[in-house]
């Protein structure tokens, strides 16, 4: 059973959080973290954007240390063209929950969708400052990303991957255009797209 709205948890539940990463970016696959919390709370969590890096890092490294259960799902570059951002994004998510050493019996999603699953899931509208699940969640997929991010600027050098992370900052339409499309670009994804009909455009 999923419902979209939030009645209050359940006593007796396990409680996975899940959120994703890298929606918006022209580059890099999309991950999402699925987390199940200990029965304490852990300090801190909340948003990963409202949080300094350094702080995401730290927390980041608790979580793994303390949660009785994370993992990490993805879609990839090329699935996210083939099936769109969207879908991909609710993929990574499934994967993520799919992979978790203990399989929860109710899963807290960040937004307003829910994948296409077995598990009974509430999407709550800005989760991650609201449900510490969901928030964790956020924090490990937001550092998991972004250090891929800085891995791929050595291999894919000049575009500034390590900075933007693969967002589309003028910084990073300016080396796309200099440089061309590389393989790590979303070719569904507007400036990009163009880029590929037209090499000119920039």
């Amino acid at each position: 059973m999923q419902t979209a709205d939030l009645f209050g948890h359940t006593a007796g539940h396990v409680i996975a959080g899940v959120d994703e990463v890298g929606r918006g970016p022209l580059a890099g696959d999309v991950i999402a973290a699925a987390v199940i919390l200990p029965d304490y709370p852990l300090p801190g969590l909340t948003d990963s954007k409202a949080l300094s890096e350094a702080k995401r890092r730290a927390l980041s490294e608790t979580i793994r240390e303390e949660a009785r259960s994370w993992a990490l799902g993805r879609s990839t570059v090329a699935e996210i063209d083939e099936l769109n951002i969207l879908q991909a994004s609710l993929l990574a998510m499934r994967r993520a929950v799919e992979a978790l050493s203990i399989q929860p019996s109710l899963v807290l999603v960040d937004g307003n969708r829910l994948p296409q699953w077995p598990y009974e899931a509430r999407a709550i509208v800005k989760g991650d400052l609201t449900e510490p699940a969901i928030s964790a969640a956020s924090i490990l997929a937001k550092v998991a990303r972004d250090q891929e991010m800085v891995a791929l600027d050595s291999r894919y050098p000049g575009y500034g991957l390590a900075a933007h992370k693969g967002y589309p900052t003028k910084a990073h339409l300016t080396a796309l255009n200099a440089l061309g499309v590389s393989p790590i670009h979303r070719r569904s994804f507007g400036p990009v797209k163009r880029l590929l009909v037209d090499p000119e455009v920039g």
